[in-house]
């Protein structure tokens, strides 16, 4: 297994919590995520009745578009913190980032800052999004790093798995990675589940095996979400 995207300083570690990214500055990031998936496509969200209406939740989203996370943002019921590389805050990029709730993160190490803020978001109760892939590729959780295991199991959150899929249908565009403008992308939400055994236990031999576990259950949802919706990707 590849080390976290913000990895934990080590399995069985401290993980000592402080202060959480503003809540309200993620309520108005969800507010302009719902203007830009208006806006420019055409979403259609399914299961989000599935994300627990209170209490800390993990959405594991898969990753094929630059914007998957202005679409999260914009079509979950709940305002969501995602885990960002640190090279997206950029100029006024990062104030503004920064001020919708969004996290920092150092993707070449362990990156304790990010760890401490994604923790305290989720013991105040909060949302937590991230690409357990780490970096925008296929989309298909064929490679997981230990990023999302580790905060599962530490903080004992469910994880609901999501599915982002369409956009791409039409041939001839410049930016595939983007959703062609006016084109349908549907949004799949799965069944909330807890990783691990429920022991808690981080050893590196623990925490792969509920990596292991995270991985069937996130690609068994990929898998419904594309028969559900008729999409090959």
């Amino acid at each position: 297994m590849t080390r976290a995207v913000g990895a934990p300083p080590a399995p069985g570690g401290s993980g000592r919590t402080g202060a959480a990214p503003s809540a309200r500055g993620a309520a108005v990031g969800r507010g302009i995520g719902i203007g830009l998936m208006n806006g420019f496509w055409r979403p259609r969200i399914l299961g989000a009745w599935r994300v627990p209406a209170t209490g800390p939740v993990i959405l594991a989203v898969n990753h094929t578009h630059f914007v998957d996370g202005p679409m999260l943002m914009g079509t979950a019921p709940r305002p969501v913190h995602f885990l960002i590389k640190k090279e997206a805050f950029i100029g006024p990029l990062d104030p503004f980032l920064r001020g919708i709730g969004q996290l920092k993160v150092d993707r070449s190490g362990a990156d304790r800052s990010a760890v401490t803020g994604a923790l305290a978001v989720l013991e105040q109760g909060g949302v937590l999004g991230i690409f357990p892939e780490g970096t925008r590729g296929e989309g298909d959780f064929a490679s997981l790093r230990g990023g999302l295991t580790y905060f599962a199991v530490r903080s004992g959150a469910p994880v609901v798995p999501v599915a982002v899929l369409g956009g791409d249908e039409r041939p001839g565009r410049l930016v595939k990675a983007l959703p062609a403008l006016g084109s349908r992308v549907d949004v799949i939400f799965g069944d909330a589940f807890h990783a691990g055994d429920g022991s808690g236990r981080r050893t590196r031999a623990a925490l792969d095996e509920a990596t292991a576990g995270l991985q069937r259950r996130l690609r068994a949802h990929l898998e419904n979400a594309r028969r559900l919706t008729g999409r090959a990707g």
